[in-house]
Protein backbone atom coordinates (compact mmCIF):
# COMPACT_ATOMS: atom_id res chain seq x y z
CA UNK A 1 0.00 0.00 0.00
CA UNK A 2 1.23 3.51 -0.99
CA UNK A 3 2.45 5.62 2.17
CA UNK A 4 -0.18 8.05 0.60
CA UNK A 5 -2.85 5.77 1.44
CA UNK A 6 -1.85 6.60 5.60
CA UNK A 7 -2.31 10.43 5.88
CA UNK A 8 -5.94 9.78 7.34
CA UNK A 9 -4.45 8.08 9.86
CA UNK A 10 -1.44 9.90 10.09
CA UNK A 11 -3.94 13.08 10.41
CA UNK A 12 -5.60 11.99 12.99
CA UNK A 13 -2.14 11.10 14.97
CA UNK A 14 -1.43 14.65 14.26
CA UNK A 15 -4.42 15.98 15.58
CA UNK A 16 -4.12 14.24 18.81
CA UNK A 17 -0.32 14.87 19.20
CA UNK A 18 -1.47 18.66 18.64
CA UNK A 19 -3.46 19.10 21.63
CA UNK A 20 -0.96 17.40 23.64
CA UNK A 21 1.38 20.12 22.46
CA UNK A 22 -1.20 22.88 22.67
CA UNK A 23 -1.75 21.89 26.29
CA UNK A 24 1.81 22.13 27.06
CA UNK A 25 1.77 25.63 25.03
CA UNK A 26 -0.63 26.83 26.84
CA UNK A 27 0.95 26.33 30.37
CA UNK A 28 3.98 28.36 28.72
CA UNK A 29 1.57 31.32 27.98
CA UNK A 30 -0.25 30.99 31.82
CA UNK A 31 3.18 31.97 32.78
CA UNK A 32 4.46 34.49 30.74
CA UNK A 33 1.00 36.46 30.51
CA UNK A 34 1.22 37.07 34.50
CA UNK A 35 5.21 37.34 34.64
CA UNK A 36 7.11 37.65 31.12
CA UNK A 37 8.99 34.62 32.74
CA UNK A 38 9.35 31.17 29.73
CA UNK A 39 9.26 28.34 32.13
CA UNK A 40 11.25 25.62 30.96
CA UNK A 41 10.18 22.82 33.57
CA UNK A 42 6.72 23.31 32.24
CA UNK A 43 7.40 19.85 30.14
CA UNK A 44 8.50 18.22 33.64
CA UNK A 45 5.14 19.08 35.17
CA UNK A 46 3.77 17.05 32.06
CA UNK A 47 5.88 14.22 33.11
CA UNK A 48 4.67 14.23 36.41
CA UNK A 49 1.26 14.29 36.04
CA UNK A 50 2.05 11.03 34.19
CA UNK A 51 3.95 9.40 36.62
CA UNK A 52 2.49 10.72 39.77
CA UNK A 53 -1.15 9.30 38.65
CA UNK A 54 1.05 6.16 38.01
CA UNK A 55 2.19 6.11 41.37
CA UNK A 56 -1.01 6.80 42.66
CA UNK A 57 -2.90 3.92 40.74
CA UNK A 58 -0.44 1.11 41.17
CA UNK A 59 1.64 1.78 44.65
CA UNK A 60 -0.99 3.41 46.28
CA UNK A 61 -3.55 1.40 44.53
CA UNK A 62 -6.39 4.64 44.82
CA UNK A 63 -9.01 4.20 42.18
CA UNK A 64 -8.51 5.90 38.53
CA UNK A 65 -9.76 9.35 38.78
CA UNK A 66 -8.68 9.51 42.94
CA UNK A 67 -5.06 9.14 41.53
CA UNK A 68 -5.91 11.54 38.84
CA UNK A 69 -7.01 14.24 41.30
CA UNK A 70 -4.15 13.38 43.53
CA UNK A 71 -1.14 13.59 40.91
CA UNK A 72 -2.70 17.04 39.77
CA UNK A 73 -3.23 18.45 43.31
CA UNK A 74 0.84 17.30 43.74
CA UNK A 75 2.18 18.88 40.69
CA UNK A 76 0.34 22.26 41.38
CA UNK A 77 2.20 22.00 45.03
CA UNK A 78 5.44 21.29 43.20
CA UNK A 79 4.76 24.66 40.80
CA UNK A 80 3.75 26.38 44.08
CA UNK A 81 6.82 25.39 45.48
CA UNK A 82 9.39 26.22 42.93
CA UNK A 83 7.81 29.89 42.76
CA UNK A 84 8.42 30.22 46.37
CA UNK A 85 12.09 28.45 46.18
CA UNK A 86 13.11 29.38 42.54
CA UNK A 87 11.07 32.06 40.76
CA UNK A 88 10.42 34.30 44.08
CA UNK A 89 13.86 34.67 45.32
CA UNK A 90 15.56 35.93 41.81
CA UNK A 91 12.58 38.16 41.24
CA UNK A 92 14.91 41.16 41.04
CA UNK A 93 17.45 39.10 38.60
CA UNK A 94 17.88 39.42 34.98
CA UNK A 95 15.73 37.27 32.63
CA UNK A 96 18.88 34.93 31.55
CA UNK A 97 18.88 34.22 35.51
CA UNK A 98 15.73 33.35 35.50
CA UNK A 99 15.73 31.05 32.71
CA UNK A 100 18.42 29.24 33.85
CA UNK A 101 16.69 29.35 36.98
CA UNK A 102 13.46 27.63 35.37
CA UNK A 103 15.89 25.18 33.44
CA UNK A 104 17.60 23.98 36.48
CA UNK A 105 14.20 23.18 37.47
CA UNK A 106 13.42 21.26 34.80
CA UNK A 107 16.72 19.25 35.00
CA UNK A 108 16.46 18.69 38.72
CA UNK A 109 12.71 17.19 38.32
CA UNK A 110 13.15 15.48 35.07
CA UNK A 111 16.70 13.31 37.97
CA UNK A 112 14.47 13.50 40.92
CA UNK A 113 12.08 11.74 39.63
CA UNK A 114 14.10 9.45 38.07
CA UNK A 115 15.34 8.48 41.12
CA UNK A 116 12.17 7.95 43.06
CA UNK A 117 10.05 6.05 40.56
CA UNK A 118 12.82 4.59 38.50
CA UNK A 119 13.70 4.86 34.87
CA UNK A 120 11.45 2.14 33.13
CA UNK A 121 8.67 3.73 30.70
CA UNK A 122 5.10 3.78 32.30
CA UNK A 123 1.84 3.68 31.13
CA UNK A 124 -1.45 3.95 32.51
CA UNK A 125 -4.85 2.38 30.89
CA UNK A 126 -7.27 4.26 28.51
CA UNK A 127 -9.78 6.30 29.94
CA UNK A 128 -12.71 3.97 28.19
CA UNK A 129 -11.46 0.90 26.89
CA UNK A 130 -8.90 0.55 24.00
CA UNK A 131 -11.21 -0.89 20.93
CA UNK A 132 -10.61 1.61 18.49
CA UNK A 133 -14.06 3.21 16.75
CA UNK A 134 -14.28 3.23 13.10
CA UNK A 135 -15.27 6.50 11.32
CA UNK A 136 -15.41 5.22 7.97
CA UNK A 137 -12.03 3.73 7.09
CA UNK A 138 -10.04 5.62 9.76
CA UNK A 139 -9.75 4.30 13.25
CA UNK A 140 -9.83 6.63 16.20
CA UNK A 141 -8.38 5.43 20.18
CA UNK A 142 -11.24 6.63 22.67
CA UNK A 143 -8.23 8.15 24.21
CA UNK A 144 -7.83 10.87 21.47
CA UNK A 145 -11.14 12.01 21.61
CA UNK A 146 -10.91 12.23 25.61
CA UNK A 147 -7.37 14.34 24.43
CA UNK A 148 -9.64 16.65 22.64
CA UNK A 149 -12.59 17.09 24.81
CA UNK A 150 -10.26 17.88 27.67
CA UNK A 151 -7.79 20.51 25.35
CA UNK A 152 -11.19 22.07 24.38
CA UNK A 153 -12.85 22.53 28.03
CA UNK A 154 -9.31 23.94 29.25
CA UNK A 155 -9.10 26.35 26.71
CA UNK A 156 -12.79 27.53 27.68
CA UNK A 157 -11.35 27.77 31.49
CA UNK A 158 -8.94 29.41 30.56
CA UNK A 159 -9.98 32.27 28.37
CA UNK A 160 -12.99 32.80 31.16
CA UNK A 161 -10.19 32.82 33.59
CA UNK A 162 -7.85 35.54 31.53
CA UNK A 163 -11.09 37.60 30.21
CA UNK A 164 -13.92 37.20 32.53
CA UNK A 165 -13.10 37.00 36.01
CA UNK A 166 -10.80 39.71 38.09
CA UNK A 167 -8.25 37.38 38.80
CA UNK A 168 -7.59 36.49 35.31
CA UNK A 169 -7.56 40.17 34.23
CA UNK A 170 -4.89 40.79 37.73
CA UNK A 171 -2.52 38.17 36.47
CA UNK A 172 -2.77 39.67 33.06
CA UNK A 173 -2.48 43.61 34.50
CA UNK A 174 0.86 42.42 36.72
CA UNK A 175 2.89 41.78 33.16
CA UNK A 176 1.27 44.18 31.15
CA UNK A 177 1.11 47.34 33.75
CA UNK A 178 3.16 46.67 36.73
CA UNK A 179 2.93 49.82 37.80
CA UNK A 180 -0.66 50.29 37.30
CA UNK A 181 -1.05 46.89 38.94
CA UNK A 182 0.90 48.30 42.01
CA UNK A 183 -1.25 51.27 42.26
CA UNK A 184 -4.35 48.88 42.17
CA UNK A 185 -2.97 47.35 44.94
CA UNK A 186 -2.54 43.66 42.69
CA UNK A 187 0.26 41.68 44.48
CA UNK A 188 2.46 40.80 41.67
CA UNK A 189 4.23 38.05 43.10
CA UNK A 190 1.00 36.35 44.34
CA UNK A 191 -0.59 36.76 40.60
CA UNK A 192 2.78 35.02 39.50
CA UNK A 193 2.76 32.24 42.23
CA UNK A 194 -0.97 31.79 41.04
CA UNK A 195 0.02 31.24 37.56
CA UNK A 196 2.77 28.93 38.11
CA UNK A 197 -0.08 26.45 39.85
CA UNK A 198 -2.64 26.60 37.27
CA UNK A 199 0.28 26.11 34.45
CA UNK A 200 1.40 23.44 36.40
CA UNK A 201 -2.50 22.04 36.67
CA UNK A 202 -2.81 22.32 32.84
CA UNK A 203 0.66 20.14 32.29
CA UNK A 204 -0.40 17.81 35.01
CA UNK A 205 -4.10 17.02 32.65
CA UNK A 206 -1.79 16.52 29.55
CA UNK A 207 0.74 14.18 31.51
CA UNK A 208 -2.57 12.12 32.39
CA UNK A 209 -4.27 12.31 29.15
CA UNK A 210 -1.36 11.47 27.02
CA UNK A 211 0.32 8.94 29.04
CA UNK A 212 -1.95 5.90 28.09
CA UNK A 213 -0.84 6.59 24.16
CA UNK A 214 2.72 7.46 24.25
CA UNK A 215 4.00 6.26 28.05
CA UNK A 216 5.72 8.14 30.10
CA UNK A 217 9.72 8.43 31.79
CA UNK A 218 11.77 11.10 33.82
CA UNK A 219 13.43 12.29 30.74
CA UNK A 220 9.95 12.67 28.48
CA UNK A 221 8.95 15.72 30.00
CA UNK A 222 12.10 17.62 28.21
CA UNK A 223 10.78 17.09 24.24
CA UNK A 224 7.24 17.64 25.39
CA UNK A 225 8.42 20.82 26.50
CA UNK A 226 10.52 22.13 23.69
CA UNK A 227 8.14 21.18 21.21
CA UNK A 228 5.47 22.98 23.34
CA UNK A 229 7.51 25.92 23.47
CA UNK A 230 7.80 25.85 19.71
CA UNK A 231 4.17 25.59 19.44
CA UNK A 232 3.82 28.59 21.31
CA UNK A 233 5.90 30.26 19.04
CA UNK A 234 5.08 29.53 16.36
CA UNK A 235 1.42 29.98 17.59
CA UNK A 236 1.97 33.92 18.85
CA UNK A 237 3.90 33.97 21.99
CA UNK A 238 1.46 35.36 24.54
CA UNK A 239 -1.72 34.42 22.80
CA UNK A 240 -3.81 31.25 24.07
CA UNK A 241 -5.41 31.08 20.87
CA UNK A 242 -2.10 30.68 19.43
CA UNK A 243 -0.97 28.40 21.33
CA UNK A 244 -3.57 25.97 20.25
CA UNK A 245 -3.16 27.06 16.69
CA UNK A 246 0.58 26.38 16.80
CA UNK A 247 0.24 22.93 18.91
CA UNK A 248 -2.50 21.82 15.85
CA UNK A 249 -0.21 23.02 13.25
CA UNK A 250 2.81 21.62 14.99
CA UNK A 251 1.36 18.05 15.28
CA UNK A 252 -0.24 17.77 12.16
CA UNK A 253 3.34 18.38 10.21
CA UNK A 254 4.78 16.40 12.52
CA UNK A 255 2.70 13.14 11.80
CA UNK A 256 2.65 14.16 7.81
CA UNK A 257 6.28 14.18 7.95
CA UNK A 258 6.03 10.38 8.29
CA UNK A 259 5.38 10.16 4.54
CA UNK A 260 8.47 11.93 3.72
CA UNK A 261 10.73 10.94 5.69
CA UNK A 262 12.17 8.30 8.47
CA UNK A 263 10.52 7.75 11.84
CA UNK A 264 13.40 8.20 13.57
CA UNK A 265 13.79 11.91 12.24
CA UNK A 266 10.00 13.02 13.29
CA UNK A 267 10.95 14.66 16.32
CA UNK A 268 13.57 17.05 14.15
CA UNK A 269 10.66 18.41 12.17
CA UNK A 270 9.58 20.34 15.00
CA UNK A 271 13.08 22.18 14.98
CA UNK A 272 12.78 22.76 11.21
CA UNK A 273 9.40 24.34 11.99
CA UNK A 274 11.12 26.67 14.56
CA UNK A 275 13.74 27.58 12.33
CA UNK A 276 11.23 28.18 9.60
CA UNK A 277 9.17 30.16 11.68
CA UNK A 278 11.60 32.78 12.91
CA UNK A 279 13.28 33.72 9.71
CA UNK A 280 9.95 34.17 8.04
CA UNK A 281 7.52 35.15 10.86
CA UNK A 282 9.29 35.73 13.69
CA UNK A 283 5.84 36.99 15.52
CA UNK A 284 4.49 33.75 14.86
CA UNK A 285 1.06 33.05 12.96
CA UNK A 286 -1.27 35.20 15.09
CA UNK A 287 1.36 37.27 16.11
CA UNK A 288 2.48 38.27 19.53
CA UNK A 289 3.04 41.19 22.03
CA UNK A 290 6.74 42.89 22.59
CA UNK A 291 8.57 40.78 25.50
CA UNK A 292 10.38 43.21 27.18
CA UNK A 293 12.29 42.57 31.28
CA UNK A 294 10.23 44.41 33.22
CA UNK A 295 9.87 42.98 36.41
CA UNK A 296 7.59 42.92 39.40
Amino acid sequence: MSSWAYIPHLLVSGITLGAIYALVALGFVTVSRSSQIINFAQGEFVMLGGVMTYFFLNVINLPYPLAALGAILTVVLIGFLMHLSVIYPLRKASILILLMGTLGTSIFLSSTSGLIFGTLPKTLPPFSGQQPLQMGRISVLPQSLWVLGFTFLLLIFLYFLSHRTLLGKAMEASSTDPLGADLLGISRNLMIFLAFGVSAGVGAIAGILVTPIFFTSYSSGTILGLKGFIAAVLGGWGKNSGAILGGFVLGIVEALSLVFIPSGYKDAMAFVVLLLILYFRPKGILGSPFIDSRRW
